[in-house]
């Protein structure tokens, strides 16, 4: 355990830009070479532990949103909570947002106190998120939410909900209100034709 934590300390610091110090020799040193540029970090970056499926979930990932990509990784060495040469932690991106994911044992579970909140343009795209993420032995659940194969949380929200929920009119509101707590996956016509009205 002792082992573990002392990983996740360096792999904190190392997250942050510090580098642990070395001890100072006596020798003669080469002259410094010129760090390289680190880009600025993320302000706040959604940190992702997962028991030891990181790998396999970061490509899952990737492969339903096509626009992300790994920008670094770490492995863990002997004496870690996962074997020896399994990803430690990854940075990634997906849609322009960076994540952190983390193998880290079983010590902590993913719960629905928090979701990914996807803003989709339309049906097609709630339709085909929806159906990828929860496929594979994930689990639809009501209002847009769904958990994915490893037990992470998604909430699959097309823009226009939220325009139709904030209607001026409140009667309309309910309307919709109540047809969305009916649906499990978001359905923009039935939506639609709520707030509309008889």
């Amino acid at each position: 355990m002792k082992t573990a934590l002392s990983a996740l300390i360096l792999l904190a610091l190392g997250l942050a830009g510090v580098q642990p110090q070395q001890p100072r020799s006596t020798e003669p040193q080469a002259p410094a070479q010129e760090p390289r540029p680190m880009s600025k970090p993320q302000k706040i970056t959604t940190f992702l532990w997962f028991d030891d499926q990181a790998e396999e979930a970061i490509r899952f990932y990737l492969s339903i949103f096509g626009d992300g990509r790994i920008l670094d990784e770490s492995r863990w060495g002997e004496g870690g909570p996962v074997p020896a040469g399994t990803l430690m932690t990854a940075r990634f991106s997906l849609c322009g947002q960076e994540f952190i994911a983390l193998n880290g044992g079983p010590a902590f579970h993913f719960n629905e106190a928090i979701s990914l909140f996807v803003n989709c343009s339309d049906q097609r795209e709630v339709d085909t998120l929806w159906d990828r993420l929860s496929a594979d032995g994930g689990k639809p659940g009501r209002c847009g939410w769904l958990e994915d194969k490893y037990g992470l949380s998604w909430q699959i929200v097309p823009t226009v909900l939220v325009d139709l929920l904030r209607d001026k009119d409140p009667t309309k509101a309910r309307r919709v209100s109540a047809a969305m707590m009916q649906m499990g996956k978001i359905d923009i016509a039935a939506l639609q034709r709520a707030h509309a009205g008889p």
